[in-house]
């Protein structure tokens, strides 16, 4: 049986309301009210917010209006939905007046449902916005973007909290995952990785609700980064293993196969590392999707970057000379691209493996040269995985058998110099 709402009643009262004012405020019809008053009908769950502050009371507040009793332990917790008995045995007169109602209530949603906070303009202005960051990202210093993108990250996470068409949803969270992924770059160039990783799982989410297989790789090859800069080497392989199931397409999967290589040669694993490698030159060859560029982008001088990198770590002189040339030919290739496609970082971490190589070759003059690269770049230049370079750089000049050698006394006192030179960070994690 329908159960009276006196409080409802008394609320629409006391704010100064009418059943016919209430029905205007509420873009219903008068019937509507008496229906929510007598109990016969209850406002939409998309009403009830709209309801609530035009009796200025909370939603929960209103709820409890609604519940028709005095007590909290008296509100029922489920019913089945059901057809009023009094509508059941309507008359025509009060049929009629049901469907106006009804009408009237689609309407209302109609409206509901078409609003939105954004429109494709806005979409394609972020879209753009954020392409433009990625490619910057990749030759600007990193203090020249924080802002921007700290911004425009909070504007997209802004929006999500308001009302879109679906598609559009889809597209913010693919902007905010973006946006996400280069305050994950920003964090691990600073060195705090804590926070870089909080940022990717952010990343990661956003590219769950927004279904992209493109941008889950992606997140996993950083995610994969942020382990192999904490020395978790183990990690940071099964974390590039675990976003090839989402390569589709692109340089992505030619992106993990490196970040596996690099691992898996921290930890001594030859044959891994040299598999691994392989499969990255034969992804690279069967890419054919168009990725988002700059740091989004796996360009070729990149991974021959990491192969660099990889080759030296498996710490044997078989496979310096390899190293060497892998170096190099990052190097020529990054020299050779757009000076917006000329990664500052990659350029001088190539520098440093080259000075590794060519001083496990004993090539103190070779050693020199590329360190001269190194230390002619700007603090704004030095990020955390280049501190950490020149430091292992260091440390290897300290033991044997470079230890002590007067030939390399003055290689020995520019590593110590760039060790010791301002820097755009430390490498600790911050205190908050």
């Amino acid at each position: 049986m329908a159960t009276r709402r006196p409080r409802l009643i008394e609320r629409r009262k006391a704010v100064g309301h009418t059943q016919e004012s209430l029905a205007e405020a509420m873009e219903v019809d008068r019937t509507t009210v008496g229906r929510w008053e007598s109990g016969h009908a209850a406002p939409q769950p998309w009403m009830r917010p709209k309801l609530a502050g035009t009796l200025d009371v909370t939603v929960d507040q209103l709820a409890d209006l609604l519940d028709g009793t005095d007590t909290e332990a008296a509100r029922p917790i489920a019913v089945p939905v059901q057809l009023p008995e009094a509508r059941r045995s309507a008359s025509p007169r009060d049929m009629v007046a049901a469907i106006a109602t009804d009408s009237a209530e689609s309407a209302l949603f109609l409206r509901f449902a078409s609003s939105t906070n954004v429109d494709d303009i806005l979409l394609e202005q972020l879209e753009a916005d954020i392409a433009r960051l990625a490619v910057e990202y990749v030759s600007k210093p990193v203090p020249d973007l924080i802002h921007e993108i700290s911004c425009l990250r909070r504007s997209v996470f802004d929006l999500l909290q308001g009302r879109q068409h679906p598609q559009q949803t889809i597209r913010l969270y693919l902007a905010a995952g973006r946006l996400g992924g280069l305050a994950t770059h920003i964090a691990l160039d600073l060195g705090h990785y804590a926070v870089a990783a909080t940022h990717a799982r952010t990343s990661w989410l956003c590219a769950e609700h927004a279904g992209h297989n493109g941008l889950r790789a992606w997140v996993r090859s950083i995610q994969s980064l942020i382990a192999y800069w904490q020395r978790d080497y183990a990690r940071a392989a099964d974390l590039a293993r675990a976003g090839m199931p989402y390569s589709d397409g692109g340089t992505v999967g030619a992106r993990l196969l490196s970040l596996e290589a690099r691992a898996c040669a921290a930890v001594g694993d030859q044959a891994a590392t040299l598999r691994a490698i392989e499969s990255a030159a034969e992804a690279r060859t069967g890419s054919a999707v168009v990725d988002l560029p700059g740091v989004f982008d796996f360009p070729e001088a990149k991974q021959w970057a990491y192969a660099g990198t990889a080759l030296l770590a498996l710490d044997s002189t078989r496979w310096v000379p390899q190293a060497i040339e892998a170096s190099h030919l990052a190097i020529a290739l990054y020299q050779a691209a757009p000076e917006a496609d000329q990664s500052s970082g990659d350029l001088l971490a190539a520098h440093l493996d080259l000075a590794k190589a060519h001083l496990a070759s004993r090539d103190t003059d070779g050693a020199q040269e590329a360190l001269n690269v190194v230390m002619q770049a700007g603090p704004e230049r030095l990020t955390a995985s280049i501190a950490k370079r020149l430091q292992a750089l260091n440390s290897s000049l300290a033991s044997q058998p470079f230890a002590g050698s007067p030939a390399l006394l003055s290689l020995r006192k520019n590593v110590q110099e760039a060790c010791s030179r301002p820097a755009l960070t430390t490498t600790s994690e911050p205190s908050t």
